[in-house]
């Protein structure tokens, strides 16, 4: 099976990690916190006058690079694959992308090895991406072709609004994709 694995803030503290930056940098301007946003991006969610702000804090030398694990998920991706699964890191670079692209192979190859690196498929349009299944924490998945992969949301505030997909967190990974693992 294919499987392919969003980045940012399901296997890296994206949000988490820059509500921390923020409130130190910006203490007097505030945001919504991670656990209780209702949109997807954290600009359309704050006022228009942070908006620059907002870019410049995710594209800093060293923000990406350094975004804690998502509690599980090195485990779980490492999991998958040894269950005999081609597992990719399909991720979308932030616009502003002078530091985005390198620093996400070098978070990859900190927390998951060199050789992972190999498996990152960098794409601002996932609909052109072959796979079987595609864990995303984004809502809704759009580009220029119908997605072959089977969309499963992992959890976030953001998207618990959306019904009839699968939803899936690392304490429950296995039984989402059905994996029937034994001790």
């Amino acid at each position: 099976m294919i499987i392919l694995i969003d980045m940012d803030d399901v296997i890296a503290d994206f949000d988490g990690e820059f509500y921390a930056k923020w409130c130190l940098k910006y203490p007097h301007k505030q945001i919504a916190h991670p656990d209780n946003r209702t949109k997807f991006y954290i600009k359309d969610e704050s006022p228009p006058e942070y908006r620059d702000l907002i870019y410049s804090l995710c594209s800093e030398n060293g923000f990406i690079s350094s975004l804690p694990e998502i509690p599980g998920a090195v485990n779980a991706l490492k999991q998958i694959k040894k269950l005999g699964n081609s597992v990719f890191i399909c991720t979308s670079p932030l616009l502003y992308y002078e530091n985005n692209v390198l620093e996400k192979y070098l978070w990859v190859e900190e927390h998951l090895g060199r050789n992972w690196t190999e498996n990152i498929i960098l794409t601002r349009d996932k609909t052109i991406v072959r796979g079987d299944i595609l864990i995303d924490d984004k809502p809704e998945i759009t580009g220029h072709c119908t997605p072959v992969w089977e969309h499963i949301l992992f959890d976030r505030s953001y998207n618990r609004h959306i019904k009839g997909k699968k939803r899936m967190t690392w304490k429950n990974w296995k039984e989402v994709l059905g994996f029937n693992l034994k001790k």
